[in-house]
């Protein structure tokens, strides 16, 4: 198995190359260069397995034996599930009007962004102490990946993570998991910007391949591969818990509902289709609305500026993860997909070819949800069940209500659960409810901070640059 870029200007990777990069210096994504496909016969196999096998079973398939032994990569995922809150580590939530959710948040930061992360830093902890190498890691957030990824490698030995969170675009809660982390290999920064304008200035830093190769710089956003790897797992487990008849008798279709804002977990959700899993997928997104525009339309284009919402990890107009979807549906055709980016990157507009539009449309319906749905939707939910949904969840959940009366009752349909309810207690007291508030949660407030201002008039490159410099002098003293 090796790995090449969305736009074809490398290819041949491996995956321990792949697991240590950001952005392709072409400006591209890391692809696997095959797609596996699953027979009726290994999917019968696997619909029995817990969620972590299941994890073990699809990294194997994408990590080849030479790089990493089977044994070696169960205990990476062994170990980097071992803090989990669940016995599970995921876990289905079965409520009234056949509403599945699939709470993938029981990890340290109550959202599903530890699940991969977890795994990643694992697998980077692995090659680290078999080369005697120092990375550091560039995140930029736009509320869970941050703190998800502060978790995953916090204190380790050979990781430096320097994240960017948009100033008052998180919940309080979410920068207080990022700000009060006080490790020695832990910079936070609290810009005045969003998370598209800090995206950006991450994507300068690596295609600057001189000083990201000097410095070993790597990302932890869903542009890393690995991180869309492990959510793989999140489909199929989706699948065979949700399935309404035996898979011996014949493979039913499952809808999977996902909160969208990045698109790498629907990303991954394209490379399970592709895979062989019969499941149709629904990218229920915010008021920042391009995905569903470029589904609907085939027009992917940035709106004036990004809304405010309260499912805040969802605020991105420029879902950099559709550049891998835009590739697989494709068919794989990197010389369009360069031509289609560069195109985007200098008007901010792009209007799909009508082929590759009908695949998007093929493999992905979507729905937008506004504010006053998702506070509606979180009511609804706990007076029907008395069940707390979080912002993001109640986007997907928006979905299902809306189609309850709408869609075969034969078709079942499961909710990803992006994040638990105590992270946003704003959004659910907005629903007229009372908030939970977890031990660990309370103790936050009590923590002191450690981050740094970047101001809008600053410059924000430069700062970076000044950053990673200091960490490696302050590594080889």
């Amino acid at each position: 198995m090796t790995f090449s870029s969305t736009r074809g200007g490398v290819k041949n990777a491996s995956f321990e190359e792949v697991l240590f990069s950001g952005f392709v210096a072409d400006g591209g994504l890391f692809m696997p260069e095959k797609i596996p496909r699953i027979d009726s016969k290994t999917l019968l196999s696997w619909s029995s397995l817990p969620y972590i096998e299941l994890v073990k079973e699809i990294c194997a398939l994408f990590i080849p034996v030479d790089v990493m032994p089977r044994q070696d990569i169960n205990d990476v995922i062994n170990t980097a599930f071992s803090r989990f809150r669940h016995k599970d580590i995921i876990n289905l939530a079965r409520l009234k009007d056949k509403l599945n959710i699939l709470e993938l948040w029981h990890g340290m930061t109550y959202a599903f962004k530890d699940l991969a992360l977890s795994c990643v830093g694992q697998f980077l902890q692995y090659f680290l102490n078999k080369r005697n190498k120092h990375v550091t890691v560039l995140v930029g957030t736009a509320g869970d990946t941050g703190s998800a990824a502060i978790e995953s490698v916090r204190g380790l030995k050979w990781i430096d993570i320097i994240v960017m969170l948009p100033k008052g675009r998180c919940t309080r809660i979410q920068e207080l998991q990022m700000t009060t982390v006080i490790e020695d290999n832990v910079t936070v920064f609290s810009v005045d910007g969003t998370s598209d304008e800090i995206d950006g200035i991450i994507r300068k830093l690596f295609a600057d391949t001189a000083f990201a190769k000097k410095h070993n710089l790597m990302s932890l956003n869903s542009i890393n591969w690995c991180r869309i790897m492990v959510q793989i797992a999140h489909f199929f487990y989706a699948y065979f818990v949700c399935a309404t008849s035996k898979l011996e008798d014949s493979l039913a279709v499952v809808e999977v509902v996902v909160p969208t804002g990045g698109a790498g977990n629907i990303t991954a959700g394209c490379i399970a289709r592709k895979m062989g899993l019969p499941v149709q997928l629904v990218a229920a997104v915010n008021e920042n609305d391009i995905l569903h525009r470029t589904v609907l339309h085939g027009d992917f284009s940035l709106a004036e500026s990004v809304k405010a919402s309260l499912s805040s990890a969802m605020d991105i107009q420029e879902p950099y993860n559709l550049e891998r979807i835009f590739w697989l549906l494709s068919g794989m055709d990197s010389p369009l997909i360069k031509k289609m980016m560069e195109e985007f990157e200098k008007s901010k507009r792009l209007q799909l070819p009508a082929y590759l539009h009908k695949s998007i449309k093929d493999n992905v319906t979507s729905c937008t949800v506004s504010d006053a749905d998702v506070i509606h939707t979180i009511r609804h939910c706990w007076d029907e069940n008395h069940y707390l949904l979080c912002p993001h969840t109640a986007v997907a959940v928006t979905y299902h209500y809306r189609q309850s009366d709408i869609i075969s009752k034969s078709i079942a349909r499961c909710c990803l659960a992006t994040a638990s309810a105590v992270k946003f207690p704003e959004a659910v007291q907005k629903a007229g409810l009372t908030p939970e508030v977890t031990t660990d949660i309370k103790m936050l407030e009590e923590k002191s901070t450690r981050f740094t201002v970047m101001k809008k008039e600053d410059e924000w490159e430069q700062i970076l640059r000044d950053t990673i410099e200091a960490i490696a002098i302050r590594r080889e003293s």
